[in-house]
């Protein structure tokens, strides 16, 4: 499985929305600065994250997004749900029917497993331990110097 650049850079852009949750919006421009990102491409992902309810838009001078909610109820199962749907590596894993073969195919048990794992991976990972990863790589990354 190969994580869409629209998943990578959705959750670079949610970890840092996660470190300022509480404060202040952070806006598009600001986020594709830190994160590397074109903000024409950030604007459709953030677009896409607040139709589904994981950040808000503010308006104005001080406008840019948010978290709609705690970063410790958003996880990242949520996230690629909204920007890719499923994490099936086949479609006869959601869609039985759509194979003609899924009662005999050897396969599709180990291909259920995979999506099973993933999800799994995706729903015990929230943003906040993304903030928590983020600070540690920081501190480990920190020059370190000696007198």
């Amino acid at each position: 499985m190969r994580l869409s650049t629209a998943v990578r850079y959705g959750a670079r852009a949610i970890t840092q929305l996660g470190s300022a949750y509480s404060g202040r919006a952070i806006s598009i421009r600001e986020i594709a600065q830190e994160q590397r990102v074109s903000p024409k491409y950030l604007e459709h992902i953030l677009k896409t994250l607040r139709a589904a309810g994981l950040v808000q838009a503010v308006r104005g001078k001080r406008g840019g997004y948010l978290l709609a909610r705690p970063p410790q109820s958003i996880t990242l199962k949520d996230l690629y749900g909204s920007l890719v749907g499923s994490a099936a590596p086949v479609d006869c894993v959601d869609c039985a029917d759509s194979c003609p073969m899924h009662d005999l195919c050897p396969t599709r048990d180990t291909w259920v497993e995979i999506k099973e794992s993933i999800e799994r991976v995706l729903e015990r990972t929230t943003v906040e331990d993304l903030v928590e990863r983020q600070k540690r790589k920081a501190i480990s990354a920190a020059p370190m110097y000696h007198i």
